[in-house]
């Protein structure tokens, strides 16, 4: 990942530097509504009845378009303050054995706030499990939702919202405790687009499920260790992938 480069030579202008940080926090929300519309199109023109819900399915393939835009805008951001993605992840050999630890007692933590988080949110709203309008993908795409996609996911979401824009949330705001509502807001905005439906209990559903996944930043903040992140984020999206495309 840390390969990428841009051919352009364009620097943002400073107060870009300073607002793009906020801008990343709520960009993947956009890019979710975005890719879920052309989704739909495409959808549409094939001949889909109701193309806006045909295409919720299909968040976790066009999910890696969103990576792809949020990884070249931060290889654009990063480098006019003289950053790589390498140097944001901060992958150390020496390390491994101790962010796998750490990976795994985030895994468990992540498992019991995304089950135990959509459980409790769906008996708030429904009484019981929410709709799950997923599933119905063909194979290629249900092999891309478990392999592929979760990996990319986990590594830019990772990234963008802790690596990247918490320390400087945190920098413009001059506060730890303001940083995290910020980040965690819009973290859990985008999970109220994947998918967005036009139904308003469904979405408070998605925002609510993912709340609880807050309490993270702050260990974020004290450890500093984005690998084990994002190996404990891999490892709770490729199971919540496999039971869903192929229950």
């Amino acid at each position: 990942m840390s390969s990428l480069r841009l051919s352009s030579t364009f620097t943002p202008h400073p107060g870009v530097l300073v607002v793009a940080p906020f801008a990343m926090v709520f960009a993947r929300f956009g890019l979710a509504v975005l890719f879920q519309a052309l989704t739909a199109g495409v959808l549409w023109l094939q001949g889909a009845t109701h193309p806006w819900q045909a295409a919720a399915p299909w968040w976790t393939v066009y999910g890696s378009l969103i990576d792809g835009v949020c990884l070249v805008a931060l290889v654009w951001l990063l480098r006019a303050e003289g950053m790589t993605l390498r140097s944001v992840v901060d992958f150390q050999r020496r390390r491994i054995g101790r962010d796998l630890l750490l990976a795994l007692a985030l895994l468990a933590l992540f498992l019991v706030l995304g089950f135990g988080g959509g459980a409790l949110a769906g008996a708030l709203l429904y009484g019981g499990p929410p709709p799950t309008p997923m599933g119905g993908l063909p194979r290629w795409a249900a092999l891309y939702s478990v392999v592929i996609w979760p990996l990319l996911w986990a590594f830019t979401e990772q990234l963008v919202y802790l690596g990247y824009a918490l320390p400087r949330v945190r920098g413009a705001l001059d506060s730890a405790s303001l940083a995290i509502g910020v980040v965690a807001l819009g973290w859990a905005l985008q999970h109220t687009a994947l998918p967005l439906l036009p139904d308003a209990r469904f979405i408070l559903y998605r925002f609510l499920a993912t709340l609880p996944f807050a309490v993270v930043i702050p260990i974020f903040l004290r450890v500093r260790r984005l690998p084990a992140f994002m190996a404990a984020h891999w490892a709770i999206d490729a199971l919540a992938a496999a039971i869903t495309v192929w229950s």
